[in-house]
């Protein structure tokens, strides 16, 4: 089975379709798969359901595809860098399921696991708690949040080998290996694709029987906030 695809409009063919679901690796812009999120916007593909740490920044990241009105709905634990987020979503315009960060990641990681729900304390008292089961364990309340899963999962990887097995540097290590297990369908697309053997079997992320496809990919790798300091010696 050859895994390694020529782009990321090649890897998408036959994967796309109104109304799907879509997760999609990356926290900020660090480790976003910014290839496969233009291929998509290309499509032309609506009604999108998006899970994802955030939406990007206005006109990048998956910022792209809300500006193009191909997202219906958010499944997210942070939406504050986004001013066309705010408007849609106050206007009525774009669905929004929140979720603490956490939960968010187990939520992804459980859907992966084939693991169906899951009881957790974070939230308990709160609007998110609302209409969700409760239970008590050890006389403390818990709340059920369901595992998640996309019809297609798109990640950003550092290195792969051509079975897809993957490696992650440092904090594009994110939601990524996650989202890789939780898809129907995996698009990893990837700096470097080395020969088979080259990855140390103990350095993997993330094995290759989670991926389907592979891109090499070119990256812009937008800093998201960029903050600096004068040197003390200046």
């Amino acid at each position: 089975m050859n895994k390694v695809y020529p782009d990321a409009k090649a890897a998408l063919d036959g994967l796309v379709f109104d109304g799907m679901t879509i997760m999609a690796g990356g926290f900020g812009l660090c480790g976003i798969p910014e290839n496969s999120i233009a291929a998509l916007h290309d499509t032309g593909v609506k009604d999108l359901t998006v899970i994802s740490n955030n939406c990007g920044v206005d006109g990048f990241g998956l910022g792209v595809l809300l500006d193009a009105k191909q997202i219906k709905k958010m499944v997210s634990s942070y939406v504050g860098e986004n001013k066309e987020f705010e408007r849609q979503y106050l206007e009525g315009e774009l669905e929004l399921e929140f979720n603490p960060q956490g939960t968010l990641a187990e939520r992804i990681r459980a859907g992966g696991a084939g693991i169906p729900g899951f009881f957790t304390k974070t939230g308990v008292g709160t609007l998110i708690a609302e209409g969700k089961e409760h239970r008590e364990f050890d006389g403390e309340t818990y709340i059920m949040e369901t595992g998640l899963t996309a019809d297609v999962a798109i990640v950003k990887a550092w290195k792969a080998d051509p079975q897809g097995n993957l490696m992650f540097r440092k904090t594009a290590r994110n939601f990524n290996p996650m989202m890789a297990t939780a898809g129907k369908i995996t698009i990893a697309e990837v700096e470097e694709v080395v020969g088979l053997g080259e990855l140390d079997p103990d350095q993997i992320h993330t094995p290759g029987i989670f991926v389907q496809r592979i891109v090499k990919g070119e990256f812009e790798k937008r800093i998201e906030q960029r903050t600096i300091r004068e040197r003390e010696n200046a």
